[in-house]
């Protein structure tokens, strides 16, 4: 079994290989884009591995005439671009001390020792440049198995990045077989070390949610992660039990996973916070939650909210409610999105200024949001002296 496809056999990678290659140097692909391609899933970046030193790398690829970015270098990785495309080129590496949230490292000639310092086994596959795979980890068995397994000692793995927590989950979430069950002797590891996660930044733990929360179904992961304190470590006051139902419904709706629609069915306090959310995410988090939550229809909820947003709230109401997602329901959002309240300020300057000007618009708004949204400029205006 060999790697294939034009990922790596166009000409312009071909090219970083053969930089290395060619002046005696290891180079193997590794990680995520070997990984993915055993999976059949999309490869977006390619990392590439060797026992040339940073700097050998930038003069060997200068020479070549290929731009060199040092975009990691005193973590031994620099940015080769070829074909307009970027490939990361890490030297290999062990670790000599680590916090938990970095580690200090020295540039090794070994492979193996590149790959005991990585987190799990399915991401300690090499390929060279003709596909050819080296698995010095057993990592294979693993990734046809789906089985999510740290390198090693767990403990170990977990104090030397404790984000690997919440990787574990992510990963098996992404990757992992629902049938092989969860490894004890990982899930002890992590449970003893719940104290490390208040250590790691929150946008480092941010960015490892939301991608988890965007894998197919989060939901099993989720309650795993529950059920050990790792979820309350990240998110006090979160809940699960909403999670597999808004799953459910979004498969039957045919509705893409969104991480702000499944953010606002976790719940929890302090969220933007927690996770060091963008404004717009916070935004929409909590236009989703507060809509999903309430009494509004579905015309309504699409008004206040637009009809991507509108879908989202009231595919969590239902969620809540257990009910289903009906044609209904996605036909009032659109409608509710579409329409238009017919009243302008301008409609009530001659009797209306200032504040009461604005109370008065408000106050037309709701009756016409209350009566489905129907009633016509005139059949509103009519009613001023009422």
């Amino acid at each position: 079994m060999k790697l294939s496809g034009n990922w790596f056999q166009n000409e312009a990678t071909q090219k970083v290989f053969a930089v290395l290659n060619d002046a005696g140097y290891q180079a193997h692909m590794v990680g995520g884009c070997v990984r993915n391609a055993l999976l059949d899933a999309p490869v977006s970046d390619i990392d590439i591995s060797t026992d040339a030193t940073p700097e050998t790398v930038s003069n060997l690829a200068k020479n070549a005439g290929l731009k060199v970015v040092p975009t990691g270098i005193d973590h031994g990785t620099v940015t080769i671009i070829s074909g307009g495309e970027p490939h990361e080129v890490t030297t290999y590496r062990k670790d000599v001390e680590t916090d938990g949230r970095r580690a200090v490292v020295v540039f090794s000639q070994s492979m193996i020792e590149d790959a005991e310092r990585r987190d799990f086994t399915m991401n300690a596959i090499y390929a060279d440049a003709q596909g050819e795979f080296l698995d010095p980890l057993g990592g294979m068995d693993d990734l046809n198995a789906r089985r999510i397994r740290f390198i090693g000692n767990p403990v170990d793995r977990i104090r030397e990045d404790y984000l690997r927590i919440l990787r574990f989950f992510r990963f098996t979430a992404w990757y992992g077989n629902p049938d092989l069950g969860w490894e004890a002797g990982s899930l002890a590891a992590i449970a003893s070390n719940l104290a490390g996660i208040e250590t790691l930044s929150k946008e480092r733990v941010g960015h490892e949610v939301k991608k988890l929360l965007l894998a197919p179904n989060p939901a099993p992961a989720l309650a795993v992660m529950e059920q050990t304190g790792v979820l309350h470590a990240v998110l006090d006051g979160a809940d699960t039990k909403t999670m597999p139902i808004l799953v459910h419904l979004e498969e039957k709706a045919g509705m893409e996973p969104s991480f702000t629609r499944r953010l606002a069915a976790l719940g929890g306090r302090n969220v933007a916070d927690a996770f060091r959310l963008s404004k717009s995410d916070e935004r929409d988090r909590s236009a989703i939650q507060h809509a999903a939550m309430s009494y509004q229809d579905g015309k309504e909820t699409g008004y206040r909210l637009g009809e991507k947003l509108g879908m989202d709230a009231k595919l969590l109401r239902s969620a809540y409610l257990e009910t289903d997602f009906t044609t209904q329901d996605v036909q009032d959002v659109q409608a509710g999105a579409a329409a238009v309240f017919p009243v302008r300020a301008a409609d009530l300057m001659d009797r209306f200024q200032g504040a009461a000007l604005g109370k008065k618009l408000k106050r037309l708004e709701d009756l016409w949001i209350g009566l489905g949204l129907t009633l016509s400029k005139q059949d509103l205006l009519g009613g001023l002296d009422d």
